[in-house]
Formats: structure tokens, C-alpha cells, sequence
């Protein structure tokens, strides 16, 4: 009996093992095994959509992370880490971008996995076999092409990987709904596109910042129904020039921003922004040399847009933000501020406060 008995607690055991070792396929296309939830994890990008899909929990097994384009955002990070101080310990790996990336910092860390972005990815060339060749894991999440099949695909990759398939399921079909509601109703009054141009105000009224092709605010402003000026001579995101600007003649202007620019006259959103002060940066851009000529500042149709909400799984409320700003009586029932601070207090531990969308 005894005998039987550890034979069979063996092959539970075995039964266990089998079933944590589990094969996705990611972004790219890439077939990858790991143990899940994986346990010991570098978050090299989208570090709130990890928190939101995964729980605070998730961040018990984030052992490196690319601390960066958080802490771009002084005043979010902060109200994360005066939540949870421990995030500050975290290591950071460096930048993909800036070629600071480590790949001995991070195969020091002695990680399971390691989740990227598309571009980190793509940016670490052969670095990629090196992080392999060491036994981690490396997993791609996209939400910068700002697709909706990328978004619903990165959101159950990471469900997968923090263990909360469900959860994962839930926030993807919630922002896949919203987006049909929207575009459904586009599609019933087959209204005029009007025409659309978004900006990174970072660089303040006398220089012309990026602006977006086809991913980030470009397909949210497509994806809401709009038609983005910058679409034919920008592919993925840089600057036009100010004639193409002028000669294109936009019907609203949006002006993106973080807490802080790199000048007094920048465009500023986000945690703890007044939204007077925002609103005043916004109106300076009225100044720019030809643009009292266009129509969206003859008409006052200039918006404010908070930088750090998009290339996320809670873009949702910024699809309603740009709809709503292009068909105000179509979308007028909507409440894109009230959605942006609902998913926080659905999803996340902390709730901001401040300004993260406002118009003239």
C-alpha cells in the first residue's frame, strides 16, 4: 500500500511539473516554453500593464526591470512607489534605446523571463541569443503598434505569465468592446472623417515635435475615426514640417504631453497637473508662426492629451478622448476622463489625480 501510495504521489508530482511548463506564442510569432507563473521575471517595458493585467502581486517576481519610461513620468512613479516602496529596489537593466541595455546586469539577476517590446526586441539584435544562450526566457509584447489584435495578444501573454489568465481575459474583452461600440457607431452615421493632427508638445511652441503615422496616437486618432494628416509622410512616428502642417490644414489638433518638458513653454498632462496650467500651455501653441490660419484654432478645437495614456491596455478611455473630440454630438454620452480613472480603480492599487485630457 505504502508503495502504491508514493507511486501515485509521484506521478502528481510529475502531473504538476507538466502542467506549469507551458508553450505561447508571442507577438512576433515566436513559439517559447516557460514554467508559469514564471517566477523570477525582468520587465523590460509596459510596467503598469503588468500590474494591471497580473496584480500588484505580479511585482513580488519582478526581480530587474527597464525603469526608464516610468520614471519618465517623475510624478506617477512617485505615487507608486509611495504605495509600494519596494518598487524602488527593483534593478534597473538600462535602455534599449540609448544602448544602455545590460546584458550582463540582467543575465545577473539570474531571471526566468525576460518580456520585451517589439522595438527592444527588435533593438537588441544579436544581444537576444546572448539572454537565450544564458537558459532566459525572452517573451514580446507590443502595445506601441496600438492594434487592437496586438493589444488582445499582449494582454493574454501577460495574463499567462503572472498566472491571471482570467483577469487578462477580462481587461481584453472589455477594451475590445469598447472599441467596437465606437466604431460601430462611426460606421451607422458615416459621418466625414475630419482631418486630425497630434503632436509630443514636449519641445514647447517654437519647435515642431513627432507626431504619429501608423502607431500610437496615429491609430487611435485612425481608430476613432479620424483622418491623421501625418499618415502619408510618417511611418511610424517623426516630424513634418510646418508647411505640411499648414498646407493640410487640420480640423483638431491634439497636443500631447508629460508632467514636465524640456522647456517653459512645453505641454504639460498628467499626475497632479492643474488643469488651468494646462490649458494655458495648450493655448500657446495658437502662437506657432501660419497656425491662426487653421481651422482647428479659428474653430478653438485644440485638445490636450496625456502622453503616458497610450501604447497601454487602458488607451480605452483615450479612444473615447479622440472620438469624442472629433464628433462631439455623436460621442457626446461619453466620459473619457471618468473611463481613464475607472480602469485604475479596477485595476491598479493607486488612482491619479490630475489632468489627462481638456480641450480649449
Amino acid at each position: 500500500m505504502l508503495k502504491k501510495l508514493m507511486a501515485l504521489s509521484a506521478i502528481v508530482i510529475a502531473s504538476a511539473s507538466l502542467a506549469a511548463e507551458t508553450t505561447i506564442t508571442d507577438i512576433l510569432g515566436r513559439e517559447v516554453t516557460f514554467d508559469a507563473p514564471a517566477k523570477r521575471v525582468i520587465v523590460g517595458f509596459y510596467p503598469e500593464d503588468y500590474m494591471a493585467i497580473g496584480t500588484e502581486a505580479a511585482y513580488d517576481h519582478v526581480v530587474g526591470m527597464s525603469k526608464y519610461i516610468w520614471q519618465a513620468r517623475p510624478a506617477n512613479w512617485e505615487m507608486y512607489v509611495k504605495h509600494r516602496p519596494s518598487l524602488d529596489d527593483i534593478p534597473a537593466i538600462g535602455r534599449v534605446d540609448t544602448k544602455t541595455f545590460s546584458v550582463e546586469k540582467v543575465i545577473s539577476l539570474n531571471p526566468d523571463l525576460i518580456m520585451l517590446a517589439d522595438w527592444q526586441y527588435k533593438g537588441l539584435g544579436s544581444d537576444i541569443e546572448r539572454l537565450e544562450d544564458a537558459g532566459i526566457t525572452v517573451v514580446v509584447v507590443d502595445y506601441n503598434a496600438q492594434t487592437l489584435e496586438r493589444h488582445i495578444k499582449s494582454t493574454e501573454i501577460i495574463g499567462v505569465i503572472t498566472g491571471q489568465e482570467k483577469r487578462a481575459q477580462q481587461i481584453a474583452q472589455e477594451y475590445a468592446q469598447n472599441l467596437k461600440a465606437i466604431q460601430e457607431r462611426l460606421e451607422k452615421t458615416n459621418l466625414p472623417k475630419p482631418k486630425i493632427y497630434t503632436e509630443y508638445g514636449a519641445a514647447g511652441i517654437n519647435e515642431i515635435g513627432y507626431t504619429f503615422g501608423k502607431n500610437m496616437w496615429g491609430a487611435i486618432s485612425t481608430s476613432a475615426g479620424g483622418d491623421n494628416i501625418s499618415a502619408p509622410y510618417i511611418e511610424w512616428w517623426g516630424k513634418l514640417n510646418p508647411e505640411q502642417i499648414l498646407a493640410a490644414n487640420p480640423d483638431i489638433i491634439v497636443i500631447t504631453g508629460y508632467e514636465s518638458g524640456s522647456s517653459e513653454d512645453s505641454m504639460i498632462m498628467g499626475q497632479g497637473v492643474d488643469e488651468s496650467l494646462a490649458k494655458t500651455r495648450l493655448a500657446g501653441f495658437k502662437q506657432r508662426n501660419g497656425w491662426s490660419t487653421l481651422s482647428a484654432v479659428k474653430n478653438n478645437r485644440m485638445f490636450g492629451a496625456y502622453h503616458g495614456a497610450c501604447r497601454t491596455i487602458f488607451d480605452g478611455a483615450m479612444l473615447q478622448f479622440y472620438a469624442k473630440a472629433m464628433y462631439p454630438e455623436l460621442f457626446k454620452d461619453l466620459n473619457p476622463e471618468a473611463a481613464y480613472l475607472d480602469f485604475y480603480k479596477k485595476y491598479l492599487p493607486v488612482t491619479p489625480s490630475g489632468t489627462f485630457m481638456t480641450g480649449l
